[in-house]
């Protein structure tokens, strides 16, 4: 009991952040086309510029290598340092443009004139205040995915189908940051307003239908349901959905 109080706990606070951030990274904005080669985000899940960039690659539907670079992580941020030359995030490195980047406004506005040819929209361009509010988002969840955990390497990425302002989503990437473990983001933004709502009860009435030929349909003709988060385990053929089964699963696996 006093676990499932405290994941509750987390998932509330984990609902704050999302208001917060003004519920950005859950409409799909425009339907890009995944590129040849992955895009790679340096990327640590309590920053809040790190945040600004997770919610545009939501809004254009690209998946994304991520590498978690906590502070203290020993995996990644030597190596983020090596391609970039400083460890700072978000780090964009897409090797579809030889493009190495910086500076969160700039990733943004990079990824909407790259892959989706189309300024950046209003609701996804910075504001003087954002920064602040994302920090005081980040607080409100605990500042989890922030500092690195002990935590045993997986030989193979893992892969995380999820969407930037999932709250039960959100929890899963903080211990995943947390614990450095590497995965790709398989980005399941919401695709219309009838999918507005918890998987459970949407705003819509009666059985949920995805749109044909996207990204969700696709997803729901293999599970039957459309549900984040969903995690996959190639290192060890284990796949599961909910968080909280998905937390413990990490640390029975992979933390300390």
């Amino acid at each position: 009991m006093p676990n499932l109080l405290a994941h509750n706990v987390n998932v509330l606070g984990s609902v704050t952040t999302s208001s917060l951030s003004a519920w950005r990274g859950c409409m799909v904005v425009e339907k890009c086309v995944q590129p040849e080669l992955p895009i790679v985000l340096y990327d640590m899940e309590a920053c809040p510029f790190c945040r600004r960039v997770r919610e545009a690659f939501t809004a254009l539907h690209l998946d994304v290598d991520i590498r978690p670079c906590p502070k203290g992580g020993q995996r990644f941020r030597a190596e983020a340092a090596e391609i970039g030359g400083k460890q700072q995030f978000p780090l964009l490195v897409d090797k579809n443009t030889d493009t190495v980047m910086y500076e969160s406004s700039d990733i943004v506005a990079y990824l909407f004139r790259e892959y989706a040819g189309r300024p950046v929209p209003k609701f996804y361009r910075g504001k003087p205040w954002q920064p602040a509010v994302g920090s005081v988002a980040s607080a409100v969840s605990a500042l989890r995915g922030l500092r690195a955990r002990i935590s045993s390497q997986p030989v193979q990425p893992l892969h995380l189908w999820s969407f930037e302002g999932s709250p039960f989503s959100r929890l899963v990437r903080e211990r995943l940051c947390e614990l450095e473990i590497p995965y790709t983001l398989h980005n399941l933004g919401k695709e219309h307003w009838t999918e507005l709502g918890p998987a459970t009860q949407r705003l819509k009435p009666g059985p949920y239908t995805p749109i044909p030929g996207g990204k969700r349909d696709a997803f729901f003709q293999q599970h039957r349901r459309v549900q984040v988060p969903y995690l996959e385990d190639p290192n060890t053929g284990e796949s599961m959905f909910e968080s909280a089964r998905i937390l413990k699963y990490l640390k029975a696996h992979y933390g300390a």
